[in-house]
C-alpha cells in the first residue's frame, strides 16, 4: 500500500531555549485520535537545523512512546557519511523510516543527489521519504533522477516542494505503482489529490486537521462537490501561515490555543510580527 493521505511534520516547543517535552506530550496527545496517516518528527516544521542529538533522541523516544500511527523521522543533510551515521537514530526504533531533505549548499549534479540517496537507500533498512525542496536547498531534484531512485525498494516516495506545478504533474502522471507522491505545498493538496498524487505533508494539518483529511476522504469517494467546497475556504486562510517563515504562525497560534506554553522558536528564526499577529486575527486564525 502507498502512503497517502494527510501526514503531520509536528513542530517542536521550546521554553527558555529549551526543548520543552512537556508541551511536546501535550501536543502528541492532542494529535493522536486525528485521522492522520503518519507522523514526522525533526522535519523542517520540527526546527531540525537547530536540534541537538541529544534533543533528537529524547524527541525520538517521547515519539515513539506516545505515537501508535507510522512514525518518519527528519534525517538528511548535505554531507553523505554523516547522514548515514544518524541513521543509528532511527535504527533503534521500530519505526516506518526517515524522511531525508535534497543536499543543500553545495548544490550537487543530479548524478550527485542519485549516488547521495542511493548510499542512504544502501545502508538503512527502514523506508525513505525524500524531500524536494529546491527553494531551500539550492537545487531541484529532476523527475528522472527521482524515478531512477524509486526503483530502490525502501525509497517509497517524496514530499514534492518543488515549486513547479508542471513538474509535479508529470511526476504524478509517470510514478510507479509502489511510490507515493506527496505535496509538501499546503496549497497545493487539493491539485494534488484530483490529479492522482497521494496527499500531502502539511505544516497547516496542526491546525485544519478534519478539513484536510475530510477533503482526502471526499475525493476518494468521489465526492468533489464536497471536497471542493471545504477546499475553497481553506484554500483562503492557508496562506496566512506563510507569510512569515514557518513554524512561527504555526507557533503562535498553538500557543494562543493552549497546546504549548509558548510560540518560542530559535534563532535564527523569530516570534512573527505585530502586524502578522492582528492579520491573523482578522482572518479568523486565531
Amino acid at each position: 500500500m502507498n502512503l497517502n493521505g494527510v501526514i503531520l511534520p509536528v513542530i517542536t516547543p521550546f521554553i527558555n531555549d529549551k526543548f520543552d517535552a512537556e508541551s511536546y506530550k501535550q501536543l502528541l496527545k492532542h494529535y493522536s485520535d486525528k485521522d492522520f496517516s503518519a507522523i514526522i518528527p525533526c522535519a523542517t516544521t520540527g526546527e531540525t537545523s537547530v536540534l541537538s542529538d541529544y534533543e533528537r533522541d529524547e524527541i525520538f523516544d517521547i515519539t515513539v512512546s506516545n505515537v501508535e500511527k507510522p512514525i518518519y523521522f527528519g534525517i538528511g543533510g548535505n554531507h553523505t557519511s554523516e547522514v548515514i551515521n544518524k541513521l543509528s537514530f532511527v535504527e533503534k526504533y521500530d519505526v516506518e523510516g526517515i524522511l531525508s531533505v535534497c543536499p543543500y549548499y553545495n548544490k550537487p549534479s543530479q548524478k550527485g543527489i542519485f549516488e547521495h540517496f542511493l548510499k542512504i537507500s544502501e545502508n538503512t533498512t527502514k523506508d525513505i521519504i525524500i524531500y524536494n525542496i529546491p527553494y531551500r536547498t539550492g537545487v531541484n531534484l529532476s523527475n528522472e533522477t527521482l524515478l531512477r531512485l524509486a526503483e530502490c525498494k525502501n525509497i517509497i516516495g517524496v514530499k514534492d516542494s518543488c515549486g513547479d506545478i508542471s513538474q509535479s504533474l508529470e511526476l504524478i502522471r509517470n510514478k510507479p505503482e509502489n511510490f507515493s507522491v506527496l505535496t509538501g505545498e499546503d496549497i497545493l493538496f487539493y491539485t494534488n489529490i484530483v490529479n492522482g498524487g497521494d496527499g500531502g505533508i502539511l505544516a497547516s494539518s496542526h491546525l485544519f486537521t478534519e478539513d484536510f483529511t475530510d477533503i482526502y476522504k471526499n475525493v476518494k469517494n468521489n465526492d468533489h462537490k464536497s471536497a471542493l467546497e471545504i477546499w475553497n475556504r481553506l484554500s483562503t486562510i492557508i496562506p496566512n501561515l506563510f507569510i512569515e517563515p514557518n513554524p512561527a504562525p504555526l507557533k503562535y497560534i498553538l500557543n494562543q490555543q493552549g497546546l504549548i506554553k509558548r510560540p518560542e522558536l530559535r534563532l535564527p528564526l523569530v516570534e512573527i510580527s505585530d502586524e502578522l499577529k492582528e492579520k491573523i486575527k482578522i482572518v479568523g486564525l486565531k
